[in-house]
């Protein structure tokens, strides 16, 4: 199995337009971060793990030929917001494009894309094959995938397990049988927010508390504001076993 991230960056902060800070100015490729999401390629499967406002320039610049699916972790619009691009794949791969969320988050996405729900469609809106999920797992052909339930302060958000991999985005809290279902992994890919204390995010020193618990071989630090601070220099400052991800970072498992 092959992990790219897409992006490991995230809308808080200040608006990087208006931004002058060290990282926002900086010339290193791993301080520009698009909204996070990863891509997963397993035989011949090709998924997606959100489709944030960064979605078409992530494709593009992954030179991602083929999807044949999106899962969706929750509502939020940096999560969302690109969905509308899958419409491309539609005409290339002359199908509808199959989606995974849970019930709150499809209800985001039907207010948020109504035009794609209507009766009467308009002509070449995005064509989706809804899926929706709970915490059970489910299969994407013959892989099967975990989802893990966390919390985003009080909002339900699913992280993924696959294999002895596991993606955790956007959480504050793990209960307890999610962590359970983080035992024994190879990868673990966990939010941290910056240093301050957040009130839906995971902080750096909260994230590797969390990954400490669970002992993975290694850990990936994503969904990473730019009020962190550089890669190079918070990077250093990590336990041996754990990194900052940075967007096109690939992973084989």
């Amino acid at each position: 199995m092959k992990v790219i991230f897409l992006g490991t960056g995230t809308s808080q902060g200040i608006p990087v337009i208006a931004c002058n800070c060290a990282v926002c100015t900086s010339t290193d490729s791993k301080d520009k971060r698009l909204r996070s999401s990863i891509l997963v390629e397993d035989n011949n499967l090709t998924f997606v793990i959100d489709t944030g406002p960064d979605f078409r320039q992530q494709m593009l610049r992954a030179k991602v030929k083929r999807l044949d699916a999106v899962l969706f972790t929750h509502k939020h619009k940096d999560h969302t917001a690109g969905l509308d691009d899958v419409r491309a794949f539609n005409f290339r791969q002359a199908q509808a494009m199959p989606i995974y969320a849970d019930a709150l988050t499809l209800s985001g996405i039907e207010q948020e894309f109504s035009y794609i729900f209507e009766d009467n469609k308009y002509p070449g809106i995005p064509q989706l094959e809804i899926h929706i999920i709970d915490h059970r797992p489910f299969y994407l052909r013959d892989l099967l995938i975990t989802p893990v339930p966390v919390l985003h302060h009080k909002m339900p958000v699913l992280g993924f397990r696959i294999h002895n991999f596991a993606y955790v985005t956007d959480a504050n809290y793990i209960p307890p049988s999610s962590m359970e279902l983080l035992q024994n992994l190879d990868i673990l890919v966990l939010n941290a927010l910056r240093h301050e204390k957040h009130i839906s995010h995971f902080t750096v020193s909260e994230a590797i508390e969390i990954i400490q618990l669970l002992k993975p071989k290694k850990a990936y630090l994503t969904h990473i504001s730019h009020l962190l601070g550089k890669h190079e220099e918070e990077n250093r400052k990590l336990p041996p076993n754990i990194e900052l991800a940075y967007d096109e970072l690939e992973l084989v498992i």
